[in-house]
């Protein structure tokens, strides 16, 4: 079977048909989130806070997933443009198997220290029970994440993006559907409250899981169910770590520093963090082209970086940059205008509304490089250059958004805040911008060779 699909064609046409399926279902994924948002903003500031509390410990969750995705996307494609087909199925197995023990891990930390952790955030103790009913359920559901994101990354790497898209879109519309059944108690059920609502996430991404699941063994057969090797087992756990360990790490930077961002707007008050759950729904929300644009980019890069089809790699990656810069301008632009609007939706209480504008107001203003920042993260994994991913991950988060936000906080209050960590997203991307161009400019960025890139 012929799967390397992305070497040949005009790149702008193949990027296109790449990204937007995926477009359609990260906007599905980001729904998934603000209906969540929405229904529990309906109970109340207090339980709109408590789910505020743990987006970004969630969000470190997500970023393990998405380094295993990471890492088996990156080695898939890479493998699939040279023919090792048999290494292709074993990839594919071995990765679910990594990823069911990493779940089962991390669930049992996760229960036995959502006290501590969040208490660390700055969580009052009325919003403690509030915040356990909400994690117990989600740590529970884990597995129902986890493993449909490495099985979609999968998909992907074959070149087959509409597949997980529609997947991911069926999870969004069976999510907004349960939300208000089970937090309010439609339909003879009982209210459940913030609980319900994780509990209806559980339920729309296990179908996911199994629909997943079924697509890469009957349609895609990627899946081995011989018993293997111990030897190939680790040989693939190996070869997916090398990528999927830094990238990891990469995606767990931006929560971890998300969180100590989060303990920071805490002392605002509860009105600032509420709004804060909001506002970075509403970032997601928005930058939904840019992740659907890397989300394209990674199989793309990946096969044809496999093939030594450089130019096109760069061409990929140049239209990356072109669009992220027009999509932040429009971003600007649209929020700019509509923050009020946008605001009253989510919130009727008048002093959450105030710190949502401002955050719509200011934040945006980022965007273009958060953009660029993106592109060259995700190309960069795709070559299997995680590290270079993690190292600009790192300056952005440790020793830009941090130092900034703290120093714009103390100088500025909230608002000041909220303009160091645009700093930081600025400063986050020209750094990556250099620090691509000058580790790579012979192989990646400029006109070298695959030797090179080995030798780097």
């Amino acid at each position: 079977m012929n799967r390397a699909k992305l070497t040949e064609g005009k790149v702008t046409r193949q990027m296109i048909s790449l990204s937007v399926p995926m477009m359609a279902g990260i906007f599905s994924a980001i729904g998934f989130k603000l209906s969540d948002t929405y229904f529990v903003s309906l109970m109340g500031t207090q339980e709109l806070a408590a789910m505020s509390f743990t987006f970004p410990v969630v969000m470190v969750l997500v970023g393990v997933a998405w380094g295993l995705g990471t890492g088996t996307s990156s080695v898939v494609a890479r493998a699939v443009s040279g023919g090792h087909e048999t290494f292709v199925r074993r990839i594919c197995t071995d990765s679910l198997s990594l990823g069911f023990l990493s779940v089962l891990f991390l669930a049992g930390v996760g229960m036995m220290t959502i006290g501590p952790v969040f208490r660390f955030l700055g969580a009052s103790d009325d919003l403690l029970p509030l915040i356990r009913s909400y994690m117990e359920v989600w740590y529970i559901g884990m597995i129902c994440l986890v493993i449909p994101m490495v099985a979609n990354a999968s998909i992907r790497a074959c070149g087959e993006t509409r597949t997980p898209a529609l997947i991911i879109i069926a999870a969004t519309v069976s999510n907004v559907i349960l939300d208000p059944i089970l937090i309010f108690g439609w339909m003879g059920i009982p209210a459940m409250g913030l609980r319900g609502a994780a509990i209806a996430t559980v339920i729309a991404r296990g179908g996911t899981m199994v629909a997943s699941l079924l697509v890469l063994y009957y349609r895609e057969r990627l899946l081995d169910l011989s018993l293997p090797k111990l030897s190939d087992v680790w040989r693939s756990w190996k070869a997916i770590g090398e990528v999927a360990v830094p990238a990891t790490m990469t995606n767990v930077f931006v929560p971890i520093g998300s969180a100590v961002v989060t303990r920071l707007v805490a002392e605002h008050g509860p009105s600032a963090v509420a709004a804060w759950g909001v506002g970075s729904r509403i970032t997601a929300f928005v930058l939904i082209p840019i992740h659907g644009y890397c989300s394209g980019l990674a199989p793309f890069v990946g096969q044809n970086w496999g093939a030594g089809l450089l130019d096109r790699v760069r061409s990929a990656r140049n239209l990356g940059y072109g669009f992220s810069l027009v999509w932040g301008a429009v971003s600007v632009a649209a929020l700019y205008l509509l923050g009020n609007r946008v605001a009253a939706i989510f919130t009727s209480d008048p002093a959450v509304a105030v710190e949502i504008e401002r955050y719509l107001m200011i934040i945006p203003v980022g965007y273009a490089l958060v953009g660029v920042f993106s592109v060259t993260d995700e190309a960069l994994n795709a070559i299997g250059r995680p590290i270079l991913a993690a190292s600009q991950t790192f300056v952005h988060t440790f020793a830009l958004a941090i130092p900034l936000a703290i120093y714009g906080g103390r100088l500025a209050g909230m608002e000041g805040l909220l303009m160091g960590l645009v700093v930081a997203d600025w400063g986050g991307g020209l750094f990556g911008l250099g620090a691509a161009a000058w580790s790579c400019r012979a192989c990646f960025i400029g006109r070298g060779s695959m030797e090179v890139v080995e030798a780097d």
